[in-house]
């Protein structure tokens, strides 16, 4: 029976390298898959790893219906045993739906890997509905660290260096560097404690190098 499997984790936890390696592991048996994609840190229409792997992808936008695409693809003879689904915290529910559609009419198995939350700590709505719907759904076992050691559990955006907890959503970036020039924009992965705080890896480093004030008399 085919299943709707839903991978999440962190940012930098490995999801886009699960999802490469979903995708090998799968082929390798002979299996013919689709890989989807949206708003990848590397451009459109390709699935990207922070390892460096990368592969060719078809792009969701606002308009992509899944069920569609599948169901003309097998009206024209094509082949399509599974689909791999990166960056599905982006899709909408709509589009989940689509997807266990696939599924449960099908018999078509549907890999989605996201992130739950957004940088307000918010569930993606498209996290949330997968949540609703998946038949399994896993927890990475590779933990994402805060800049302190304790595992990270939020996704912090910055701009110019600052933590921000406003603004558009969706706003494509990389996970900062710490030890380099802080980007316009750039996410950190960190614990709740320090994403309360809004204490990042280069404000501690900051208030570490901060001067002591003099001691009077």
């Amino acid at each position: 029976m085919a299943e709707l499997h839903f991978f999440t984790g962190t940012m930098d936890s490995g999801k886009s390298t699960l999802a490469l390696q979903t995708n090998h592991n799968h082929a390798a048996r002979g299996r013919v898959g689709r890989i989807f994609t949206t708003h990848d840190r590397a451009g459109q229409a390709v699935l990207s790893s922070r390892l460096g792997l990368t592969h060719d992808a078809l792009e969701v936008d606002t308009d992509f219906d899944f069920w569609t695409y599948v169901v003309d693809t097998l009206t024209r003879g094509g082949r399509i045993d599974y689909l791999i689904c990166d960056e599905a915290q982006f899709y909408s529910p709509a589009q989940i739906d689509q997807l266990a559609k696939v599924v449960d009419e099908l018999q078509i198995d549907v890999f989605a890997f996201g992130i739950l939350t957004d940088f307000r700590s918010q569930l993606f709505p498209g996290s949330g509905r997968l949540v609703e719907l998946a038949d399994r759904m896993n927890v990475l076992q590779v933990e994402a660290l805060c800049w302190c050691g304790k595992r990270a559990t939020h996704n912090a955006r910055t701009e110019d260096g600052v933590m921000v907890t406003d603004g558009e959503v969706v706003v494509v970036g990389d996970v900062d560097q710490v030890d380099e020039p802080p980007a316009h924009v750039a996410y950190e992965v960190l614990c709740r404690q320090h994403h309360r705080r809004r204490l990042t890896a280069a404000r501690a480093k900051a208030v570490s190098l901060a001067p002591e004030p003099l001691p009077f008399g």
